[in-house]
């Protein structure tokens, strides 16, 4: 393969000609395991903080969950002492994922885990951390694990983990500074997307409850059974040895078509398709457009609104919506009973909920369609706003995953002549 100009071929790929690959033991002044001897006795409720794999996440450590140990204990283990700046990586749980030890925990302990130490003269903590956490690091760790059930990285496979680095720290800071930031955004948004979750889950508590009446609207609720709210009609599967059943025009949903929709509200496609054959060879029936669509057999209360009719397998309990129920209500509704459900679940291998069962269960709603339409609309301008920001995280995640590309391959650098440059400028996250 030929080389472009001002580039090289090396083991872990093609880099700048200006750069270098070195395993990690060489850029670092010690690689160790932090505190492998048994430590319950030691538990306190406050001391030295000891950090565990699981509080390792790819680039920070998340301390919501510490441990905390006697100074007595501590002082044994006085060697392993965690510096700030110093990389924490997980051995297991998720192998190889690596954090960087912040200024406050300077002194803190660690079990289990890998500790290494860079030498500050030659590389950039930042840098190594993302370029541990980056493709290329992980997929080195999935390839030198140990273990049989439960698989973890040893210390020598970390030492030997090729690392490829720019010849200045200053690009090395530069590469670390911009993917920080990208997590930074990321972390914004991921905290953005589960405050609006929450005041959703707010809002359908307070106005599918009539808790919380919309203006306009008055009277009392009325409990009713969902046998009187829609036709409740069941599912089934043609034979699988018949292929003339399979392979027709009519949709076949099953649970993970539901699975797939990651809890988007419409249903507008299936992964396989029955004949009309198949469909009267079976007990599935059609489910007309604007349905919901519920699984009703081991996992319980999944919903979608079918755009299109649809048949489904026998693990479903499909709703058809009489004359004056909103289809978006009831979707609603229904998603807000799953716990309900499960608790009239029988079945000694899988839970199932019956027809009869659901067709008797009652649930309280507005007197007028007019107000199921109005609660209907402000939770689906709430969806709306969340599968937006959806959208955005997962294209921010994407493009992120470009830029690690990019700048730790020095495709794109930052860096010239010890002159910081921005290449793709305007793109923006």
């Amino acid at each position: 393969m030929e080389v472009k100009s001002g580039f090289k071929q090396t083991e872990v790929g093609v880099i700048p000609k200006d750069w270098d690959v070195k395993p990690l033991h060489s850029l670092a002044d010690r690689i160790m395991v932090g505190i492998a001897s048994a430590a319950t006795h030691a538990y306190r409720d406050r001391g030295v903080v000891m950090f565990r794999n699981q509080n390792i996440k790819p680039g920070y450590l998340d301390d919501s969950d510490l441990l905390y140990i006697t100074e007595d204990y501590e002082r044994t283990f006085k060697n392993k002492r965690l510096k700030a700046g110093d990389l924490l990586t997980a051995r297991t749980g998720y192998p190889g994922t690596t954090s960087i030890v912040p200024t406050q925990y300077e002194g803190a302990q660690s079990f289990t885990t890998l500790i290494t130490r860079p030498r500050r003269e030659v590389v950039d903590s930042g840098y190594l951390c993302v370029f541990i956490n980056s493709e290329a690091g992980q997929t080195y760790f999935e390839q030198n694990q140990i273990g049989g059930g439960q698989k973890n990285v040893n210390a020598g496979s970390l030492k030997n983990l090729l690392i490829a680095f720019p010849p200045t720290k200053a690009e090395q800071e530069a590469i670390a500074e911009a993917l920080s930031d990208a997590d930074a955004f990321i972390e914004s948004l991921e905290q953005l997307l589960a405050k609006k979750r929450q005041v959703k889950q707010g809002a359908m508590q307070e106005l599918l409850t009539g808790k919380n009446r919309l203006p306009g609207f008055r009277g009392e609720w009325e409990v009713k059974r969902l046998g009187e709210l829609a036709e409740i009609r069941s599912g089934g599967t043609p034979s699988t040895t018949q292929p003339q059943f399979w392979d027709g025009d009519i949709l076949w949903c099953t649970p993970t078509d539901i699975t797939a929709l990651n809890g988007l509200k419409y249903l507008s496609d299936t992964s396989r398709k029955i004949s009309l054959l198949g469909l009267k060879s079976s007990s599935a029936e059609i489910i007309p457009a604007n349905s919901i669509v519920m699984t009703s057999r081991a996992t319980i209360g999944e919903c979608a609104i079918n755009r299109v009719p649809v048949s489904t397998n026998q693990g479903f309990k499909n709703f058809v919506p009489f004359e004056g129920v909103d289809v978006e209500f009831l979707y609603y509704v229904l998603l807000t009973q799953k716990q309900g459900f499960i608790s009239l679940c029988s079945g000694s291998t899988f839970l199932e909920i019956g027809k009869a069962q659901l067709a008797i269960f009652e649930v309280c709603v507005p007197t007028t369609k007019a107000e199921q339409e109005a609660i209907a609309s402000i939770l689906s301008d709430m969806d709306g706003e969340i599968a937006a920001l959806e959208a955005r995280l997962t294209k921010t995640r994407q493009l992120k995953q470009g830029m690690m590309q990019e700048l730790l391959t020095g495709k794109t650098r930052l860096v010239d002549s010890g002159k910081l440059i921005v290449k793709n400028e305007g793109k923006e996250l």
